[in-house]
């Protein structure tokens, strides 16, 4: 097995909106804001060669959308998808697999493109399943008016028309053991119906894809809760078993949002888990 990490660009959010009722004076501290009050946030992905499969963990938001809707989220950078693929050898036509943690737009949008009149929408990744899981799909397609705006119709719908999609099941516990795609996934309600965080074991270490149940190092501490999050008390007894668990094992956390920090770890302090150390992909696995 390979794991590469692939960048396909940033963008910006609101910083209270992504820190909840946490004070700026606070979260700015590791999220610096600019004048408008928006942090820099990743849009890193993960891509996965083992044996005949090339898996993709999430892809970003894609190109597809309108001028006025990116105007929403400032997005910079001069990374891609496709630019990053070609730097380790690969092509969008080579991914078999593409796993959705969950359907918001900055996780999902990737997936489905114009077709080259422009006139509908077609799979990016036309050799590849398309992952999600039954519960969350159906929360997606009939969303709730708090998630409405990050459900896109034209990033879900045509991955069911194009019949590639596929669920992995959900295990009666939060932790699913040997998924179809050869990883373990643990199961998260908080931030959104049935989010899927995969665990890989990795050159004899437990690397850990984090979407959004962490999506920065700043919001390690348990209070540090997202707006966005339709459950937040949920979300933090969620942080609360996993941070532990990370900490107690010495997990290698892979954080899709982080605009500085590819992977942290964690350690147990009188204040609760917190930071331990921060590192580039490539310091930690060759």
């Amino acid at each position: 097995m390979k794991v590469y990490p692939i960048e396909t660009g940033n963008f910006k959010l609101d910083g209270g909106a992504m820190f909840g009722v946490v004070p700026k004076v606070i979260w700015q501290k590791t999220n610096p804001a600019d004048a408008n009050n928006l942090i820099d946030m990743s849009l890193r992905c993960m891509l996965i060669e083992d044996g005949k499969r090339l898996i993709l963990i999430d892809n970003g938001t894609g190109n597809k959308q309108s001028e006025k809707f990116f105007g929403y989220y400032f997005p910079f950078g001069e990374e891609n998808l496709d630019s990053s693929l070609k730097k380790h050898g690969f092509h969008r036509d080579d991914i078999t697999d593409v796993f959705l943690t969950h359907l918001h737009f900055d996780h999902c949008g990737g997936s489905i493109q114009w077709n080259k009149s422009r006139t509908g929408y077609e799979p990016a990744f036309k050799n590849a399943k398309f992952w999600s899981n039954q519960n969350h799909w159906a929360w997606a397609t009939e969303p709730n008016p708090r998630e409405k705006a990050s459900f896109l119709t034209e990033n879900i719908h045509p991955i069911e028309a194009s019949g590639q999609l596929h669920h992995v099941p959900l295990p009666k516990e939060e932790l699913l053991k040997g998924s179809p795609l050869g990883f373990d996934i643990l199961f998260a309600d908080g931030h959104t119906e049935k989010q899927m965080i995969p665990h890989l074991n990795y050159q004899g270490k437990t690397l850990v894809f984090m979407a959004d149940l962490l999506p920065t190092v700043g919001h390690i501490p348990l209070p540090y809760v997202m707006s966005y999050d339709v459950r937040p008390l949920i979300t933090m007894d969620e942080k609360a078993r996993f941070l532990n668990r990370a900490a107690d094992k010495r997990y290698y956390l892979f954080l899709e949002h982080d605009a500085k920090n590819e992977i942290c770890t964690l350690k147990h302090t009188e204040k609760g888990v917190r930071l331990d150390q921060t590192y580039r992909f490539d310091e930690i696995f060759n």
